[in-house]
């Protein structure tokens, strides 16, 4: 496969309603979309660097200069048999993952082209439909938060999770759970506590979570085992693990019972099957995060949570749930089982609305 031109759109998604996590109050969204062609066919990836770097050190600049000066040179006008092969000519970049999964998906989506495939067949999927979970930020007051856990279950989602920080926390699961006593139940922490805060997980305890989801610092693997160790519920890990040896580290310290894999925390498809195969061999189970990523992105999320070892419900929900209007058609919605479609049409299954790309895109360049 010859990679003939790539296209970068800086894009600017305006969120229907504010997403409010410990780290800060969102209000849109800004990612790069990759546009990748080659003989003929046109792939598409999405950078999920945000605009802000407090999730990630990257953001939109870092991860345009990136793909700009470094990766994108690296397989222009060049001819590849495979993504794999393509994607090592960016081995000397180190990290800079979010930019590196944005070309890497696009990759992937140009490559299952080719071979008339699916990127979730291409990727080793298996599963038609995915089941799917909700992410709710940090609301206002508790009657709030209630009446939005309501929607979503009447809307089918089979897993709530809650957004929580310091001060606001316990209450808020104990408020859910005296409502919906047997909903699936998991709260994200983003790294706003400290050991020092270990009985507020003790407490949760309790209340039957599926898993607290990294708790502690976003780098930190150690310090999760001492908390791990005296919780019975599990603990996730998602900023700390950026690749398989992350993740065997993690077990072996028993930091965490369970993974989050997103393929842009981790550099692409590639490190997520990597990590996907090596939880799937010891019995863990993972889950598909998500970046609040348009329909290109959740279109990739949604064929990488088609393989076996993610049994647990991901961060995939319907495009409408953060957009009143995403940039690919057919848009993503939820079945009333609680479950998302896999797209079976080639590559990532969906058209990008060219008209709405447009619409959301602050810059654009072509190489």
């Amino acid at each position: 496969m010859k990679i003939d031109h790539i296209e970068l759109f800086h894009v600017k998604l305006v969120l229907v309603s504010p997403f409010v996590t410990s780290m800060g109050v969102e209000l849109d969204e800004e990612h790069i979309i990759v546009k990748v062609e080659g003989e003929g066919l046109t792939g598409w990836g999405e950078s999920v660097a945000e605009g802000t770097p407090f999730y990630s050190y990257e953001t939109v600049p870092t991860a345009w200069h990136v793909l700009s000066d470094f990766l994108i040179p690296g397989v222009l006008g060049k001819s590849f048999a495979s993504v794999g092969e393509a994607i090592q000519t960016g081995d000397k970049v180190r990290g800079h993952r979010m930019a590196k999964a944005g070309l890497e998906a696009a990759l992937w989506d140009l490559f299952a082209k080719s071979e008339n495939r699916s990127l979730s067949d291409y990727l080793g999927g298996s599963r038609k439909k995915v089941p799917v979970g909700v992410s709710i930020g940090i609301q206002d007051d508790i009657p709030t938060l209630l009446k939005k856990v309501t929607g979503y279950l009447a809307e089918g989602y089979q897993r709530i999770k809650i957004k929580i920080a310091p001060g606001t926390d316990l209450d808020l699961v104990k408020a859910i759970r005296k409502e919906y006593p047997s909903i699936s139940l998991q709260v994200d922490a983003n790294s706003a506590y400290t050991l020092a805060d270990s009985d507020i997980f003790k407490a949760m305890d309790e209340y039957n979570l599926i898993l607290i989801e990294q708790p502690l610092g976003y780098d930190d693997i150690y310090f999760h085992s001492k908390l791990q160790r005296h919780l019975k519920t599990a603990i996730c890990l998602d900023e700390s693990i950026h690749s398989v040896a992350d993740t065997q580290a993690a077990f072996e310290l028993d930091s965490c019972r369970i993974i989050n894999i997103k393929p842009g925390r981790v550099g692409g498809f590639t490190e997520s099957k990597r990590i996907h195969d090596y939880c799937l061999s010891q019995n863990v189970p993972v889950w598909c995060g998500g970046m609040l990523e348009s329909g290109i992105g959740r279109a990739g999320n949604v064929a990488l949570a088609s393989l076996p070892g993610f049994t647990l419900p991901g961060d995939i929900s319907a495009s409408k749930k953060y957009y009143a209007f995403d940039i690919v058609d057919p848009e993503f919605v939820i079945n009333q089982d609680g479950t998302m479609d896999v797209p079976t049409k080639p590559g990532i299954g969906v058209e990008v609305d060219l008209k709405n790309l447009e619409r959301v895109t602050v810059r654009k360049v072509r190489f």
